[in-house]
């Protein structure tokens, strides 16, 4: 059972997708602290006429002190979502798909959710579901699981019952492979490409939000996403 993690990134990109595909199971790490800096669990881009849009969720920090990604609270003031989707839909209005998605995608940024999580994870599903992804999503918070690093990752793997984690090429060089086969956990490593489709707006941008994917190419997303995974 190959079993790999990822944090709950807002609209994540096609290489979020692959990666559940590629296991047996993925962990949500939403019981970890939620990063000060600059994160994609709050933020992606798109693309529109001027070339890459970023759409941010506004999130409470001030006095908060460390969180973890699943306390985090969206702020209720201001018109965000409509915001939000009134670029996504001036973006996105020649898209062949995005009417398809467009009464989904306004429910789901309609929802009165508090807490980030919840519009992540709605979000999420929705891409997953429609990428053609059928690998199960779990929270790390119902496994009742705590930890850092590799300690974390070790226990996850052990909860479920994996002897395999599946980790990106770029997280290498912060694993403890001695410590993982102690523990005899086998680890593997891939480097998500970056698929090349049809895009609006002029020059191809790399590893937007899926959405643009699925937007752009409706049920076509997922050999465009699995292709050269699903034939090695």
């Amino acid at each position: 059972m190959i079993v790999s993690t990822y944090q709950p990134f807002f609209a994540p990109f096609p290489g979020f997708f692959l990666k559940a595909h590629l296991s047996d199971a993925m962990v949500i790490l939403d019981d970890v602290q939620f990063p000060q800096r600059t994160t994609w669990i709050t933020r992606n881009r798109f693309k529109n006429d001027q070339g890459t849009l970023w759409i941010t969720i506004p999130v409470w920090r001030k006095g908060l002190g460390l969180q973890k990604i699943s306390e985090v609270t969206m702020c209720p003031e201001g018109n965000w979502r409509k915001k939000h989707l009134a670029s996504l839909k001036t973006s996105y209005a020649n898209a062949p798909y995005f009417r398809e998605h467009l009464d989904s995608i306004s429910e789901i940024f309609s929802e009165k959710f508090e807490k980030l999580i919840d519009l992540n994870m709605s979000l999420i599903q929705y891409l997953k579901k429609h990428l053609m992804i059928d690998t199960p999503l779990i929270l790390q918070s119902g496994l009742g699981i705590k930890g850092k690093g590799n300690e974390l990752l070790i226990a996850i793997c052990r909860k479920i019952g994996s002897s395999d984690y599946l980790a990106q090429r770029c997280a290498e060089k912060y694993l403890d492979q001695e410590l993982f086969s102690r523990a005899g956990i086998r680890l593997s490593f891939f480097t998500p490409p970056t698929p090349v489709y049809p895009q609006l707006w002029g020059e191809f941008i790399h590893n937007l939000s899926a959405f643009d994917l699925l937007f752009n190419c409706g049920p076509k997303s997922h050999e465009i996403l699995c292709f050269k995974q699903d034939r090695k």
